[in-house]
């Protein structure tokens, strides 16, 4: 039987077909040959990463090989995998393909500055992306990429995007937070399912300078008396709105007196 350092030399040097059998080896220092053995190619190597227990070493040892990096396939299962270090990861990251991408920051064992990198890579490429790749990452992408969709206001994404399981209220918000937010996007919200009954979304609806008037006086019935008042405060909405805001408080305070008498 071989000793450990013979059977690393003979990894170092071993034909193509001796390789399919070392890259199942348990031995980290095998494995660890096995990757800068000349004769490895990116299929043997793409099987070896879809073991679980690698050492962290490997994954250095790989991208020291750069012509194994040329590879997509092996590119994407070393950031996919949950045990190659962050700073690896993390400058291969901007080779993946938009959905690969989409998909890695969807992943729960991603940690929190990977899977943030990843999302601020891809809302960085939106701008280029053409409508059909939007589209289709307004359907299942991330959160922060669905609300940056969002914001941009195209009818074929508003469709979609207001569906994308994985957007937050909080997204919606930062949205709307948007002084030039196209209307369009004010109005999908506004009559929206799900996210025109948020209290908070509401809120916003109301604050923002171009959600149109119909769908304003849809939602203050609905607001608490407080929030009116605050809202009808000088300088937080139009002047024009602010009579509407004044006159729904108003209509309550009377209401509310005429209830006085009767509790």
């Amino acid at each position: 039987m071989e000793d450990a350092a013979t059977l690393r030399e003979r990894a170092l040097t071993a034909s193509k077909d001796e390789l399919a059998t070392l890259i199942h080896h348990p031995a980290s220092d095998v494995l660890l040959a096995v990757v800068q053995n000349p004769s490895l190619d990116e299929a043997q190597l793409t099987l070896l990463l879809e073991r679980k227990d690698l050492p962290a070493e490997l994954f250095e040892q790989i991208v020291r090989r750069k012509a194994l990096l040329k590879n997509y396939r092996v590119k994407r299962a070393i950031v996919f995998h949950h045990r190659a270090p962050r700073l690896v990861a993390m400058r291969l990251l901007r080779d993946l393909y938009l959905m690969d991408l989409a998909q890695f920051t969807l992943s729960p064992t991603v940690v929190v500055d990977l899977k943030r990198q990843a999302e601020e890579q891809l809302i960085a490429r939106l701008p280029q992306l053409p409508l059909g790749q939007k589209v289709t990452l307004a359907r299942r992408g991330p959160a922060r990429a669905a609300g940056a969709l969002l914001a941009e206001g195209h009818p074929q994404i508003l469709a979609v995007v207001l569906d994308n399981a994985y957007l937050t209220e909080s997204q919606i918000l930062k949205a709307l937070s948007r002084e030039k937010l196209p209307e369009a996007a004010l109005i999908a919200v506004g009559h929206h399912r799900k996210w025109s009954f948020s209290y908070n979304v509401r809120i916003a609806l109301v604050r923002h300078h171009r959600t149109p008037l119909g769908i304003v006086l849809g939602i203050l019935p609905d607001l608490t008396l407080n929030d009116l008042r605050d809202l009808a405060s000088p300088g937080i909405v139009s002047d024009s709105l602010r009579k509407y805001l004044q006159a729904e408080v108003a209509r309550r305070t009377r209401v509310s007196r005429k209830r006085a008498p009767e509790q």
